[in-house]
């Protein structure tokens, strides 16, 4: 027996069997009965027609894709009837009745060749015939050699995983699509909360309700992705989305985990950090963006648990991994040292982005906010004593942004220190009171890469 395996479908298995042995096994199968007459083209016109039909299933548990089943009344020398097999591997013929062996051709069987067949098929008058070519079955199993059988074997458990693997991308992507939905709803929590109880509603009551919506998204995100995770564990991404739902759950420890998992995936082969004997299993295709969200990643946990010589590293490295958003990594971790209120870090973040963006309003509006922090308020004058340094980030603050979000406290705040009339063109009618410490501005959690 000759052996083929075709990759662009599930596959082909040639029974080398020629015609005339074909017939002969017949005959044999017939000895008793003995071999049905064949009968004459005259003949064939005046017997009555019946239908047969059925579905050619390959040996790995797929249907074929065309070829030929054949009818014939000498055990198979002689394909008297030929019906043509759909891509869908279906077929069906109005043949003459009478007893047959069905023959099965794949596409570019060898002349000489089989791919399968069956004995004693018989067409009968009034019904029609059903007849599949299953080459799952153990009979066609049986003729191949011991070679083609551990091949086969081999196709089939290959099929199998790949059919299972497809199976669990289909899972995780549609995953994905709920945690991409998470992230939306994450980012407009506040405004949903408004919308929920209303514009009176207290300050302390929309906060509580946007941090509910936040934590709920964000444990719907980390339970997907440890699913996901698991399941596809050389997957940058997806350590990338889990730990960030983690720091929005504030698992700081779990985050940390699931970034440098996410960062040994990006590293290049060439890394010093890498093993050389274990390159990283996603080095080929590294997507830029994707290692540097890794490493801001990691980045922000080391930011939001004070160890800041180690988030500083961390996000020059996210810079030089995707420099074309550098701006956006340093906003991003100037916002949160704000945020965590870590004054002398948040200076210096603020400075290091204003050099990538000059005009972003946001980073003088933190940079003097951070040099407020230990402003002495004068006993004889009794007014704020900004470093000409504070005042100079607050009034460019101003100019950049005149009716920004902060606007109306930097005004107040100038005002208390008598660098600013009251009353000025630029400020806004918004009552902030004389509160010198502003409400944390929302982190840009998203980073190129996850956008």
């Amino acid at each position: 027996m000759s052996f083929a395996w075709c990759r662009s479908r599930a596959g082909r298995l040639f029974v080398a069997l020629s015609l005339v042995a074909l017939a002969l096994a017949s005959a044999r199968a017939q000895q008793d009965a003995g071999a049905p007459p064949q009968p004459s083209d005259q003949q064939d016109e005046e017997r009555d027609i019946g239908w047969i039909s059925g579905r050619v299933i390959g040996p790995t548990g797929l249907p074929e894709n065309g070829g030929t089943v054949s009818l014939s009344t000498d055990g198979g020398v002689t394909l008297r009837y030929n019906i043509t097999v759909s891509p869908n591997g279906d077929y069906t013929g109005r043949e003459p009745l009478g007893e047959y062996t069905l023959v099965y051709r794949a596409p570019g069987t060898p002349d000489g060749k089989v791919t399968d067949y069956i004995h004693s098929v018989v067409i009968l008058a009034g019904k029609g015939t059903p007849q599949d070519v299953d080459m799952t079955r153990e009979e066609y199993f049986d003729r191949l050699s011991p070679e083609e059988q551990v091949q086969l074997q081999q196709i089939k458990e290959s099929n199998q995983k790949a059919l299972a693997a497809h199976t669990m991308i289909a899972s995780i992507n549609a995953d994905l699509q709920a945690v991409s939905q998470d992230f939306a709803d994450i980012a407009t929590a506040r405004v949903t909360a408004i919308q929920t109880l209303g514009s009176t509603a207290a300050p302390s009551d929309v906060d509580s309700t946007v941090d509910e919506i936040r934590e709920d998204k964000y444990t719907d995100i980390e339970s997907r992705m440890c699913k996901a995770a698991a399941a596809w564990p050389d997957e940058a991404t997806l350590w990338v989305y889990l730990g960030r739902a983690q720091v929005g759950l504030k698992n700081y420890l779990d985050a940390e985990t699931s970034f440098k998992k996410a960062v040994d995936l990006t590293a290049q082969p060439g890394n010093p950090g890498l093993q050389a004997e274990n390159p990283a299993p996603l080095a080929a295709k590294i997507d830029p963006q994707l290692a540097a969200a890794a490493l801001a990643g990691l980045g922000e946990v080391y930011a939001r648990t004070l160890m800041v010589d180690e988030a500083n590293a961390s996000f020059v490295a996210a810079v030089k991994a995707d420099p074309a958003h550098a701006a956006t990594y340093l906003r991003n971790l100037a916002v949160i040292y704000f945020q965590q209120k870590n004054a002398s870090a948040q200076i210096d973040a603020a400075d290091d982005a204003l050099k990538a963006n000059p005009n972003d309003p946001l980073l003088y509006f933190i940079k003097a906010q951070g040099l407020a922090v230990d402003a002495p308020v004068d006993p004889d004058t009794n007014k704020l004593k900004l470093s000409p340094e504070c005042a100079a980030a607050f009034q460019k603050y101003l100019e950049l942004a005149p009716a920004g979000e902060y606007a109306a406290k930097v005004t107040t705040i100038l005002q208390s220190a008598g660098l600013l009339n009251p009353n000025p063109q630029n400020a806004t009618t918004q009552n902030t009171g004389s509160e010198t410490t502003p409400a944390s501005p929302p982190v840009q959690t998203t980073s190129p890469a996850q956008k």
